[in-house]
Order: C-alpha cells, then structure tokens, then sequence
C-alpha cells in the first residue's frame, strides 16, 4: 500500500472569517485515502498558521524529512493552498516531489499524479516554475548590474587579494597587510621587469599565501595586474564582451591609475609576442623571432637543464609550422645571441638609438594627453555621481551616515584626480627622460652588460620582429651549421 502523508491547514484568521475546519478537512482526506486503500503514515497539522510561507510551519517541515527519509511516497491535501500560497514555495515542493518519487494529491482540484490529468498539471507547473527560475536569475543579473554600475564591488566568492569586505558590508576595505605585497607586485612587474612566474616564486619562496590561503602561479599574478579594483574601479561581466562594463567604484584605490596603464601596455607587448605558455627569461628571443623560410613565430623548446653551478642553461628555438611539418627551422639559443650580436655590430650607423627614442618620448607624451582626457572624464563621472547620491538619499534609499561616507569618499577621490591632473598637465610639455632598462644608447657596447631580464624588456618594447634562418655548412665543411639574421624589424611607435 501506498504510504501517504496527509497535510492539513488552517490559519486563525481563515476559520473565524471563512468557516474552515481542520477536523473537517482531516476526516474527507482519511475517507479519501480509504476509498483510494492508500495506507495514512501520518496527518501533518499546522493549525492556526498562515500560508505566506512554509519555513515557520513545523508540521510540513517534518513531512519534507519523512519525504527525504523514504517514509511517506504520496501527499494528500485538501487544497493547493493549504499546501502554500506561494508560488516559489509551490514550486520548490513540486521538485522536492519529483527528487523523491512522491505523488501528490489534491481532494478539492481533482489532482492526482498517479492520472495523465495529474501529470499534465505536474508539467505545468514545471513550465512555471522553469518560467520563476529563469526570472530570479533575470532578476539577480540586473541587481547585480545595478549594484556595479553604482560602484560596488561585488565580491561574489571573496573580495580581490588587497581588499577585505565583511558580512554586512556594501564596502569593500583594504587590507594593509595584502595592499603591500599588491604594491609590490606591480613594482616588480613595471619597473623591475620581473616575469608573471618569477614574481610567483618570489611570493611563495617567501610564504606569502594568496586570498584563498593558496600559492601563487604566473596566471594568478597576471590575473591581479589587470584587475582594476586596484585603482577604484569596478568590472562586470569579464566574460561576455556584449554586457561587461567598467566604471568607477566607490571603494579606495591601492595604486595609481599610471602605474596600473604602465602594466596594461607591457602586459599587451608581452601577449602580442608570445603565443602559449610565457618563457623562461633565459629564452628573451621567444615571441620576437620569425623563420625565415616561412616567417611564422618561433617558439621555446627543449629539456630545461642546469649548468654546476645551478643556473638555468637555454634551450633553443624552433618554428610553429614544424609542428604540421611544413618548416623544419630550429636554432639553439646560443646561436641565435651570437648571430644578433654579429647583426647589430655589422650596421655602422647604428652607434645610438636616437630615433627610436624619439618615437618613444612621443608615445610616452601621446600616452599623457590620453591620460588628462581620461582623468577629466572620470572627475566628470565623479561629479555625476554625488548628484546620483544626493537623489538616492532624498528617495530615502540609504541614511544620512552613508550618504556622508559616499560623499565624502567621492570628494576624496576628485581630490586626488585634480592632484594627478595638476602634475600630468605640467609634465606633458616637458622633455621625457627614458628609463635605463627601456633605451640602452649604445646597443653594441651594452648587450652583453644587460642581464636577461633588461635584454627581454628592450627587445619586448623596441624590436618588432627578428628574422633568421640556418647558414648550412658548404660542400667542402668548412663551417658548420649556424644562425643568420636576415632582419631586425625595430618597433618605432
């Protein structure tokens, strides 16, 4: 026999105003279920208790854990509204149903899932249900749109390494401790010029844990160094181009917006010469030499090996195209610096880099004109948004406290986007002094003074392509097999 559990339901209110009986209700469902020979498991009462919903109910709450025990395989109520009168509850009860081969019942609507009428009514619900979930998430996306484009991060898994935001809180704080190493990761990777993976190193051989109490890796650190929460901003949506946007958030910046666009230009040079997975700084050549058989890329291979003394020894390079096997072009590393060092000791005019300095100073002055347009317009959105503040208190959405917190948070940042406008103005006419590690005056007596890390920095930012193939040995070998530069593209922008 089918083991049913019978669920009655009367609030106060109901009996006085609309005559239900709870008894009433139990006797015509324990007739039922003789006439149907369903065996009663037991009659769930909830008496005087409203329908709104069913988490302050303790009777149906015991029934949804006999269900998910195995003890009661069919549900007989009176009404669908005595079962509840809300629609997500309905729903969700319908699942719980359907999770645990429960049949339902209803006296009063003739609903009976063990019939195809009950069944069509199951499915019905199922459309509406699939209708209610596809409206709450609709619902969560655009409360979750809403809340970025006002400046809130939304710190969904945890909030960005650097920043703290408790329970309860719409604000995220920074963390001094994380800010710190944050700080540091940008120096290292802009003006140290230290790799995505060695600056992972750094922080792991120095046990510093990420936000999850994790290690750090080459994607984590590229990860942080274009995450624009760093500089007050907030993003949504980073994986769907059509809806992701950035805007300016309501939280404190860690670092400044120069230094953060200083990473976002090395980190594109970088992208736009290495295809796969970064090399290690032995390999300063990857992403920038092209074959000069079929002039496709030419990438790191080989064992990484050891010298006595611990050292990283290169490997080599060899072209993409011999992976399809229609180049067979491969070079160690040690005969590609010997042939570039012929290369650029063989062109006599080249005594300095004159001319690409100048097209760098104009980048670098280009660079600042696009940074005072962009600061005007972010002090413009700035001013936009206390208006926006001020309406959302008058409405009565938030307090006189947080008004005054935004408030005075956004005054803060105006402050020190004049402060950066003032300097970026000033500096814009004035002559541009090149870093050391970025211009090296003398290429020919300097290459071999630079360490790999400045070696791979010149050539990321200044050298748009290296051409080389293999010198065979002639018929009587007399030489063997080396490298020949046929060109070295340098990039003028």
């Amino acid at each position: 026999m089918l083991e049913t559990g019978i669920y009655v339901r009367v609030s106060t209110e109901e009996q006085a105003q609309e005559g239900y009986s709870i008894r009433a209700q139990e006797q015509k469902l324990k007739d039922y279920a003789r006439i149907k020979e369903w065996a009663i498991h037991k009659i769930y009462m909830d008496e005087g208790i409203s329908g709104k919903n069913i988490t302050e109910r303790p009777a149906i709450n015991e029934m949804i854990e006999d269900i998910q025990k195995g003890y009661v395989k069919n549900v007989l109520v009176f009404k669908i509204d005595r079962l509840t009168r809300n629609t997500a509850d309905l729903i969700s009860l319908i699942d719980l149903f359907n999770e645990y081969d429960c049949a339902f019942n209803s006296l009063t609507e003739s609903i009976d899932t063990h019939s195809a009428t009950g069944r069509m009514f199951i499915k019905i619900i199922g459309i509406f249900a699939e209708f209610e979930r596809e409206n709450i998430t609709e619902r969560s996306r655009l409360g979750f749109e809403r809340k970025a484009r006002e400046g809130y991060s939304l710190a969904t898994r945890s909030a960005s390494y650097g920043y703290d935001r408790k329970i309860g809180e719409k604000i995220q704080t920074i963390n001094e401790k994380e800010a710190k190493v944050v700080k540091e990761i940008f120096e290292m990777f802009v003006n140290q010029h230290i790799t995505y993976s060695s600056i992972a190193k750094n922080l792991n051989r120095r046990k510093i844990p990420t936000k999850e109490n994790s290690v750090w890796y080459a994607r984590t650190i590229k990860n942080l160094l274009t995450n624009c929460n760093y500089i007050g901003n907030v993003r949504y949506a980073t994986k769907d181009e059509k809806r992701h946007f950035q805007t300016k958030g309501i939280h404190e910046p860690i670092i400044t917006e120069e230094l953060f666009n200083e990473a976002q230009i090395l980190i594109r040079k970088i992208s736009d010469k290495v295809r796969g997975k970064h090399p290690k700084e032995i390999h300063y050549y990857s992403g920038i030499l092209r074959c000069g058989k079929c002039g496709d890329k030419l990438t790191v291979y080989g064992s990484y090996t050891k010298d006595k003394n611990g050292n990283d020894i290169p490997g080599g390079y060899r072209c993409f195209s011999t992976e399809n096997k229609k180049c067979s072009l491969g070079i160690s590393h040690k005969k590609v610096e010997k042939a570039f060092i012929e290369y650029i000791n063989n062109i006599e005019d080249f005594d300095t880099l004159d001319e690409i300095q100048v097209g760098a100073k104009e980048k670098i002055k280009n660079q600042n004109i696009e940074l005072i347009s962009d600061l005007k317009r972010e002090y413009k959105k700035l001013e936009n948004k206390e208006k926006e503040i001020l309406g959302i208190y008058i409405s009565g959405k938030i307090d006189f406290d947080n008004y005054i917190e935004i408030k005075t948070s956004i005054a803060k940042e105006k402050k020190e986007i004049s402060s950066t406008l003032e300097k970026v103005e000033d500096f814009v006419d004035e002559e541009v002094i090149i870093k050391k590690e970025h211009i090296i005056k003398n290429l020919k007596e300097n290459w071999e003074l630079l360490s790999n890390i400045e070696r791979r920095q010149f050539l990321i930012n200044f050298v748009e392509k290296i051409e080389i193939t293999k010198k065979e040995p002639n018929r009587k070998g007399k030489h063997s097999v080396s490298a020949t530069i046929l060109n070295v593209e340098f990039n003028k922008e």
